[in-house]
């Protein structure tokens, strides 16, 4: 009796477990058909790919500062500081540097090393130079610098040549000549840094070829040659222009300056951001653009007073409109290959049947001030003065579409 119960048992559990078997084995064929029925054959149609974002507006959000310079008594302090080559850079973050694309300047001096004058000698033949040494903080400023003015020559031939190549190792790009009669230096085409909206609503750093011209006036007056290269370059981009003449420590530009300066505008230009009196001056409007005669200095060392310690930055902000996608993305990938001096970026713009961006431009102010040796904000005072100075709110309300005020 034990035996058969023993038995029974045993094809009980037997019978069990070839039930769990069969159904366990069914759920994974079940399981294994769905799948099956989910994933798309090998000959059906694969779902399209996401087609790439296309670029419908770039923005450059920039500021053109005056006269930069670390030399002479600049260098004094910067050596008895803590800081050291800092200290002339040591207050610019309050500007917001985050806030811009990029800085333009006009860099007043050349930088070459090995330099040994004093800063009384240099004072006495008002020959100057900006140590290297100071371009690695630099750098983290100015995008882009001017060297069209009366003193990128003060170390000669060699030295102006050195000077582009200490620009070249810290990443800052630059443009224009000494001399205007050096026609072919007189524009150049940079890659400017932009902000590139898409239509996917993504931004993204980028850069966009412009070109910049420069000249110094200071002895002699830009020829007609030099003035007419705007005009190749106005055809197909953006054109501003960097004059560096007039009579120094004036509060407005003498009837040479005007000529020349309207001139550019007739040229092309979309704008005259001129400077070297080392003092704030007007401004007008010509032909429905702006003119600025002179900025003051930005960076200097000259502390005399408020003429020569305070400066009016200016504030352009560039927006394409209704500009073409295909054209946008072209003008864009160019821009990638702008920035080295003396591309061939005209050239290939120019080829490449790229046609010139419908461009907004507004303008505004930014102040500042150089006093106690020192560059910062302007107070609002000081700002004040900088704008009644410059005529803004009258030139402001007399510029033409497509320029205008912030």
């Amino acid at each position: 009796m034990k035996l058969r119960g023993r038995s029974k048992r045993l094809w009980w559990r037997i019978g069990l477990s070839i039930l769990v078997i069969v159904l366990v084995a069914g759920a994974v064929v079940a399981f294994l058909s769905n799948q099956s029925t989910k994933s798309p054959s090998a000959n059906s149609e694969q779902p399209a790919e996401s087609a790439p974002a296309k670029p419908i507006s770039v923005k450059a959000n920039t500021l053109f500062m005056g006269d930069v310079f670390w030399g002479r008594y600049i260098n004094d302090w910067s050596m008895a500081s803590s800081l050291k080559t800092n200290y002339p850079f040591s207050r610019l973050n309050e500007f917001n540097k985050d806030s811009y694309n990029a800085w333009i300047a006009n860099l007043e001096c050349p930088t070459v090393a090995g330099f040994t004058q004093t800063s009384i000698q240099e004072d006495t033949t008002l020959s100057f130079n900006c140590s290297p040494d100071y371009l690695p903080e630099a750098a983290k400023w100015f995008n882009i610098v001017s060297l069209a003015n009366n003193h990128t020559d003060n170390r000669g031939a060699a030295g102006f040549t050195e000077t582009k190549q200490q620009l070249d190792k810290n990443g800052i790009q630059y443009f224009g000549h000494y001399d205007p009669v050096v026609t072919e230096d007189s524009c150049e085409v940079v890659a400017l840094p932009v902000t590139v909206s898409y239509d996917d609503k993504t931004t993204k750093d980028q850069k966009l070829p412009i070109a910049l011209c420069g000249y110094n006036g200071v002895f002699k007056i830009p020829p007609a040659a030099s003035i007419d290269e705007i005009k190749k370059y106005s055809e197909l981009m953006p054109v501003i222009v960097m004059p560096h003449m007039g009579a120094e420590y004036k509060a407005g530009p003498d009837s040479i300056r005007t000529t020349t300066y309207r001139a550019m505008i007739d040229a092309g230009a979309d704008m005259v951001i001129g400077n070297h009196p080392h003092w704030v001056q007007s401004t007008e409007t010509y032909k429905g653009k702006l003119i600025v005669y002179s900025m003051g200095n930005f960076i200097f060392d000259q502390q005399a007073n408020k003429e020569v310690t305070r400066s009016a930055i200016i504030n352009v902000v560039m927006n394409t409109t209704n500009a073409k996608s295909d054209q946008l993305a072209s003008w864009l990938e160019l821009g990638n290959t702008c920035g080295a001096f003396k591309d061939d970026c005209l050239a290939k713009a120019t080829t490449g049947n790229l046609a010139k961006l419908p461009m907004e431009i507004k303008y505004g102010v930014v102040g500042s001030s150089s006093a106690n040796k020192q560059t910062k904000p302007a107070t609002e005072a000081e700002t004040a003065e900088i704008l009644t100075r410059l005529n803004w709110t009258q030139t402001m309300s007399q510029l033409q579409s497509p320029q205008g005020s912030l």
